[in-house]
């Protein structure tokens, strides 16, 4: 028996969709500016770069609860607190050098996520030319819906992802829209980094993004994978 000089931190996990199972989460991996019109939104092109990755701490997840009444609190230091509804991919199945041909047989299953964003701290940082940790990794920075199978959902390759606030639209694309595809992803981050079982991998946000203020209700959706509800408390 190990003898810790202290408790050991409780595991990240995320609910399995319609079962008792949950995911344990190793890292939080994701990608910026994954789709082209959110690039332009940001000011890049998005035809002149490689993908590119920022990191979450495995504990930033929140999971969504069954009733929808998941309540994420407006974090200090930020005045422009912003919203990125993406697609999440869940590893189960690690390596190394993955070839784009094998990278989708490396995939537990999906869901909803939001990468959300301290933007005012992320342009302080960036324009010192600093880590945007702060900005982006912060306690409860990704909110996530359960995770669905493979076997339930398939590969989606296609199909609108979306948010609102309050009822009105403010984000909506289409997972065909992404400019390096899921599996160019996990062939291109595991050449970086071996995956391992319990990797989520947050794919990139559509354009849109845009504020949030406390009492706002947000609604996230992918076709075909699944749907996230929160209120910023």
């Amino acid at each position: 028996m190990t003898d810790f000089v202290i408790p050991p931190p409780a595991q990240a996990v995320v609910p399995v969709a319609g079962s008792a199972r949950v995911f344990p989460v190793r890292r939080i991996y994701c990608v910026g500016r994954n789709y082209a019109a959110h690039a332009r939104e940001m000011g890049a092109d998005p035809t002149r770069e490689a993908p590119f990755f920022f990191c979450k701490p495995a504990d930033a997840v929140v999971p969504a609860l069954p009733d929808a009444s998941l309540a994420l609190p407006y974090p200090s230091q930020t005045r422009d607190f912003h919203y990125e509804a993406e697609l999440v991919v869940a590893i189960g199945q690690g390596g190394a050098d993955i070839p784009v041909d094998a990278a989708l047989a490396h995939i537990w299953g999906y869901t909803v996520g939001l990468d959300m964003t301290r933007r005012d701290l992320q342009a302080a940082l960036k324009s010192k030319g600093h880590p945007w940790e702060a900005a982006k990794a912060f306690d409860r920075s990704a909110p996530i819906a359960p995770l669905v199978p493979v076997v339930d959902c398939g590969y989606p390759q296609a199909g609108a992802i979306w948010l609102t606030v309050n009822g009105q639209r403010r984000q909506r694309g289409d997972l065909a829209d992404m400019i390096w595809s899921v599996a160019e992803i996990v062939a291109r981050l595991s050449t970086l980094f071996r995956l391992e079982p319990g990797d989520l991998i947050f794919t990139g946000t559509p354009e849109g993004v845009g504020p949030v203020v406390s009492g706002d209700a947000i609604e996230a959706g992918v076709e075909g994978v699944g749907r996230l509800a929160l209120k910023i408390a």
